[in-house]
Order: C-alpha cells, then sequence, then structure tokens
C-alpha cells in the first residue's frame, strides 16, 4: 500500500477545511430533494452535477429486473423502474500504481412522517446547534456529499487517485438495494469500498447487519352491517390476529439459542415491524378488506429465503385459525429479500478508516452491530470486495427532525480524502 507522502497529508487535510462551507451548501442542496421511493431524479441530477463539478463524466445506470432477477441479491421490486436511473462516475489516473476504490452511497430517503411534527420543514435543512436538520440529512446524504468534497479536497491539493475510484449514487438502498446491485454488475470490481452511512448516535463503523424481508398480508373477509357484525368477517380484527402470530415469532427469533454470536451484547437484534396498514371502507360496515405490510429481520447464519418461508409457514397457520374460518389469506413478497452480513474488521481498507478518522476527529470510531442493512452487503456477499462501511453520528434518521453533527460530517470528510489517497496513491492532477 502506497505511504502517503506527509506533506501531502497536511495538504489534504487542509483542503477539507478550506471546503467546509461548499460542503455544507452541497448537502443543503441534496437535502432539499425530496428523494422518496419515485422521487429521486432530483437528487440524482443534484449528484450528476457533483461528479462532472469534479471533471467526471456522469454515467446513467439503469436498474432492469429482468436482468438483475437471477442474481441471489436480487429483490422483488416495488414500482417501476422507469426514469429513476442511478448515477455513477469513474477516475481513471494517468498511470494505475494503487489500489482501486468504489465510494457509494444511495440518495433514497423514507417518507418524512408527520411533517408538522418537524420543527423545522423536513425537506428545508436547518442548522441548529452544530448540526442540519432534514429528512435524509443522515441517511446518508452527509455520506454522499463526503464522497464528493473527500475528492474534491485531493484535487484542491494538487493531487488526484493514482488509482481508479467509482463513484456510485444508487436508489432504493431503503427497500431492496436494487440500484446498488445495478451498479456493482454494470462497473468494473474494484479492490475495495466505502459506503459512509451514519451511525446510530456515535460515530461507527459497522461490523455485521442482518437481512430484511419484506412481506405483505391481505385478508378479505365478509362484510355486513355492523348490526349483523356476528354474521361477518372482520378484515381489521384478523389483521390484528395475523400480527400477533408475527410479534410471537419476534419474541422467539430474540431468544439467546436463536442469537448468532455476532451479535451477542445486542438487545432484541431481530424487529418486525408492522410497518403499514390499510383496511376498511366504512365506520359501521364490518370492513371487507385489510392489508399490513411488515419488515421482518433475518439474524446471521441463517438466510432470507429460510425466514421467507418462516413467514409462508406462519400464514398458513393463521389460514387453520378457527376463529379465520371463512376469511381468504393472502401473503405477498414485495421489497427486501436481502441476507445478512459480517464486515470483516481485519481488512486493509476497514483498518486504514479506523486510524485515518481516529486522527481525523481525534477519537476512534465505535463498532456498531446493526439491526438494519445497508448496501454494503452486496459487495461483501456477492464480490468478496471488502467494505468499510462507516459514518457521523447521526440522529433520529426515519423518525422526526433527523439530523447529522457537522462535525461528524466534517470528520467522515477528512478520513475518506485520506483513505483514498493512502489506498489509491497520488499522482499530481
Amino acid at each position: 500500500m502506497p505511504t502517503l507522502d506527509p506533506g501531502a497529508r497536511r495538504a489534504i487535510l487542509d483542503a477539507v477545511a478550506a471546503l467546509e462551507g461548499d460542503s455544507i451548501a452541497a448537502l443543503e442542496r441534496l437535502v432539499r430533494c425530496p428523494s422518496t421511493l419515485g422521487n429521486e431524479a432530483s437528487a440524482l441530477d443534484e449528484m450528476a452535477r457533483n461528479y462532472e463539478a469534479m471533471g467526471l463524466q456522469a454515467r446513467r445506470i439503469p436498474t432492469v429486473p429482468e436482468q438483475l432477477a437471477a442474481h441471489p441479491g436480487f429483490s422483488p421490486p416495488l414500482i417501476s423502474y422507469e426514469g429513476r436511473d442511478n448515477v455513477a462516475a469513474i477516475h481513471v489516473p494517468r498511470e494505475s500504481q494503487g489500489r482501486s476504490l468504489v465510494l457509494q452511497g444511495h440518495v433514497d430517503v423514507v417518507p418524512e412522517g408527520a411533517a408538522d411534527l418537524w420543527v423545522t420543514p423536513p425537506f428545508e435543512p436547518s442548522i441548529r446547534d452544530g448540526r442540519m436538520y432534514g429528512r435524509g440529512a443522515g441517511d446518508m446524504k452527509a455520506g454522499d456529499i463526503s464522497n464528493v468534497m473527500a475528492f474534491r479536497a485531493l484535487q484542491l491539493a494538487g493531487l488526484q487517485p493514482a488509482a481508479q475510484v467509482q463513484f456510485q449514487s444508487v436508489i432504493e438502498e431503503e427497500c431492496t438495494g436494487n440500484g446498488a446491485l445495478a451498479c456493482m454488475m454494470a462497473l468494473p470490481k474494484c479492490d475495495a469500498a466505502i459506503i459512509p452511512e451514519p451511525g446510530p448516535g456515535f460515530d461507527a463503523i459497522y461490523t455485521v447487519e442482518v437481512g430484511v424481508v419484506w412481506a405483505w398480508v391481505t385478508v378479505t373477509g365478509r362484510p355486513t352491517h355492523v348490526r349483523n357484525m356476528h354474521e361477518g368477517i372482520n378484515a381489521i380484527e384478523a389483521v390484528y390476529l395475523i400480527s400477533r402470530l408475527f410479534k410471537d415469532y419476534e419474541a422467539e427469533m430474540n431468544r439467546a439459542e436463536n442469537v448468532h454470536s455476532s451479535f451477542f451484547g445486542v438487545n432484541h437484534p431481530v424487529n418486525v415491524n408492522l410497518g403499514t396498514l390499510e383496511g376498511g371502507e366504512w365506520n359501521s360496515s364490518v370492513p371487507t378488506r385489510a392489508r399490513i405490510g411488515m419488515r421482518v429481520g433475518v439474524m446471521m447464519g441463517r438466510r432470507a429465503v429460510d425466514v421467507k418461508a418462516d413467514i409462508e409457514q406462519l400464514v398458513a397457520r393463521a389460514r387453520q385459525d378457527e376463529r379465520l374460518r371463512g376469511a381468504r389469506i393472502d401473503l405477498e413478497f414485495k421489497g427486501f429479500m436481502a441476507d445478512p452480513c459480517i464486515f470483516d474488521q481485519q481488512e486493509p481498507i476497514v483498518k486504514l478508516v479506523k486510524q485515518n478518522f481516529a486522527e481525523a476527529a481525534g477519537h476512534d470510531l465505535r463498532e456498531y452491530k446493526v439491526s438494519a442493512l445497508t448496501d454494503g452487503r452486496f459487495f461483501a456477499l456477492y464480490q468478496k470486495t471488502p467494505v468499510a462501511c462507516f459514518g457521523p453520528e447521526a440522529d433520529s434518521i426515519h423518525g422526526i427532525d433527523e439530523s447529522v453533527s457537522l462535525e461528524g460530517f466534517h470528520a467522515t470528510t477528512r478520513t475518506i480524502a485520506l483513505t483514498m489517497a493512502e489506498w489509491c496513491g497520488v499522482e499530481k492532477a
């Protein structure tokens, strides 16, 4: 691995400091993009502009289910991919001397929830007490901008990586990961990947993550007037009964004997979230149909297909319940069908990130065992590409008043810049 000259190291850190104002402005522009599922175009365009401002050519990479469906990392899509192409850019050195690197991040964000509960509007970034507030500020638009500003810092210092660097801005990290899969399959394999996902209230490096399966259960009952409700089948009450089966399953999966050693010390690592509920037509009618959408965690040591089979068995049990006799219960899998993943902390890229963050921030990254998932699994599981998944302290991601520490944001940028220079080597820009 090339050794970074102390003068170059200092110049890179000075350049990151000089770009802090630009970094905040760039993050504000990206947070203003309301890039929920199906609405990612503005954020993708913004990232394309960022890449072109670095002198790189932005390349659109479509997500085509027919080309991905046979891959073990593919998840059943929720909506069409038309008009939502991922954006990538590739830096090619004059003479390749170091190791190649992927800098990847997702631009999609989850819905803002009850916008009236936010102190400031969710897609109008606000800086208060050293933090930027806004949906996606932490998860993970700060990381997206850190990837860009790290490269710009090298340029400002008169340098550029002496190896290929791929930039990937992807969609659907929050529901399928198919955007990451499309980019990974379309671009050459690199020697390592960095994904700057946020830490949960502290600056973190990810060590292990669960898998996730999304399932949808629809109950069709028998509608009646409420005066004859005993003659009907209430679909909403039926969904409640089915949800109890899944919560019992959750409790079973969190029993000590069912938790993999990689998650020892984590309280309740397998979560079953009852995320959406639709149903009913009229307060004075027994409802005909109700639909519940759920997210079921997959413990390390098992696969998504195993949990899919568990879900099918739970629904089969529900169909045999005397209380639900006469109801039709349908099961559908759309969204995540994702396996769990371990990130090897002994990989050189991970050690280098830890070392550089300690220098850049003045404290160590804390190890994070994640009861959620990232796009890092694609590189680690299916390419055997070492992944350093780490990032700045963030608060209330997926909640109200999401925010990211600006200090952690800048420290992440410094870390990526130093790591890129050391991993790839440098040449004069």
